[in-house]
C-alpha cells in the first residue's frame, strides 16, 4: 500500500479528527455518526440510510484492517469508523426527532460500553471484522431500545 493510500485508508478509519480526539475517542466517533445520520436523514430516503450504512460498514472492516497493520495492535483507540457504523445501525429507518436521536446515541454508547453478548464475543473476529462488528452489535440493541420505546408511545 503505498504512503498516500495508506494515509488515506486510515484517515477514513478514524474518520478524519475525530479518532485523535484526546478524551473518548470513541464518543467523539458516535457524534461524529450522529452528524453523519443528519445529513442523511435529511435526503428522507430510506433506502440511503441503508446504502450509506453498507457502504460505511464493508469500507469500515477493510479501513480499520489497514489502521491495525499501520499501527501494530489491534482494535487501535484511534479508530473511530466503528462508532460511526453504530450510530448509524442504531437510527437506520426508525422514525425519531432529535430527540430520539439523542436517547438512540445514549443507548449506543453504552451498549458500546457494556458490549452485551455477542458484542464482546465479536472483537475476537479477525481483522477489521472485529473492530467492526461489536459496534454493529451495540447499535442492534441500540436499535431495539429505540423501537421499544417507540411501541411504548414515547414520542421521540
Amino acid at each position: 500500500m503505498t504512503g498516500l493510500f495508506q494515509r488515506v485508508v486510515v484517515g477514513f478509519a478514524t474518520v478524519g479528527p475525530f479518532g485523535f480526539v484526546p478524551v473518548a475517542p470513541g464518543t467523539a466517533g458516535s457524534v461524529a455518526g450522529l452528524l453523519l445520520f443528519w445529513a442523511i436523514r435529511s435526503t428522507r430516503s430510506t433506502w440511503f440510510e441503508v446504502v450509506v450504512l453498507l457502504v460505511v460498514t464493508v469500507a469500515g472492516v477493510a479501513a480499520a484492517s489497514a489502521a491495525e497493520s499501520m499501527y501494530q495492535r489491534r482494535d487501535p483507540g484511534l479508530v473511530v469508523i466503528d462508532e460511526v457504523a453504530g450510530m448509524l445501525v442504531t437510527l437506520v429507518a426508525v422514525p425519531v426527532g432529535f430527540s430520539g436521536a439523542l436517547v438512540g446515541f445514549f443507548a449506543f454508547r453504552l451498549f458500546d460500553i457494556v458490549k452485551p453478548f455477542p458484542a464482546r464475543q465479536a472483537e475476537r473476529l479477525p481483522g477489521g471484522w472485529g473492530v467492526m462488528v461489536d459496534d454493529l452489535v451495540a447499535g442492534v440493541y441500540a436499535q431495539g431500545v429505540l423501537r421499544l420505546f417507540l411501541w411504548l408511545g414515547a414520542m421521540l
